[in-house]
């Protein structure tokens, strides 16, 4: 059984299977992105639910695992050499994870460096544009009588959008035939731009059917619908 003593975060947040890797998070775009990789690669872990609600990212616990307070974050009581390895950075996540599991990246180098370089698209462009695009329409940003700065995220996350369209067309996923991290990446946060943020009127969506078509197949993965869910309110 691995020692995690040394770690603070397990104290607020007890391993009942200590041999597994830990995961700290919570259902959102970001969080979905591990939870899904995990169930997609099969690797052991257990849960922990991050409650916003209750400003646990900010307690000294979480911050002791990643002083920049953003969900997820991992332990995996079998890193490198045998040794606890720490990391936070859902892209960096998705990139050990792979590597771990030899699994959910192209063996081919090309490949390899296109999908990184799709990880990388969603982690600069799609989750900060929809991200600001969602809290200027659903949230604070109603009360702004200015809409320049929802019309500003609006016409950049269409622009994302439109890449996305014109590089699926004739591809199953996003490196080809095979799907990957880049796909687990890019469609949780297409999802919740069209879903919980509602704002798929807003950005004319339906003008992007490539687009839908691969959600729609990512959405259907048992894989995906196990991983969108965790972890679970009474987890």
């Amino acid at each position: 059984m691995a020692d995690l003593s040394a770690f603070p975060i397990t104290k607020k947040w007890p391993a009942r299977h200590a041999d597994r890797i830990q995961l700290y998070s919570l259902p959102t775009p970001n969080g979905v992105k591990v939870s899904i990789a995990l169930e997609e690669t099969g690797l052991p872990y257990e849960p922990h639910r991050v409650a916003f609600e209750n400003n646990d990212q900010l307690s000294p616990e979480f911050l002791s695992l990643n002083p920049n307070n953003k969900i997820p974050a991992l332990i995996d009581p079998q890193g490198p050499a045998g040794r606890p390895l720490p990391l936070f950075e859902s892209g960096a996540i998705l990139l050990y994870l792979a590597e771990k599991s030899g699994k959910l990246m192209p063996r081919d180098p090309a490949r390899r460096w296109e999908t990184i370089q799709w990880l990388m698209f969603q982690m600069g462009g799609v989750g900060p544009m929809f991200g600001q695009l969602g809290f200027f329409h659903k949230f604070a940003g109603k009360d702004y009588e200015d809409k320049r700065p929802r019309d500003r995220y609006a016409s950049e996350s269409k622009r994302l959008l439109g890449v996305l369209e014109q590089h699926l067309k004739g591809r199953q996923w996003m490196a080809g035939e095979e799907y990957t991290i880049a796909d687990i990446a890019i469609f949780p946060w297409v999802r919740n731009l069209v879903g919980f943020y509602g704002a798929g009127e807003l950005v004319e969506f339906s003008r992007f059917p490539e687009v839908q078509r691969v959600l729609d197949a990512f959405v259907a993965r048992p894989a995906v619908v196990r991983g969108l869910e965790i972890p679970q309110k009474d987890a």
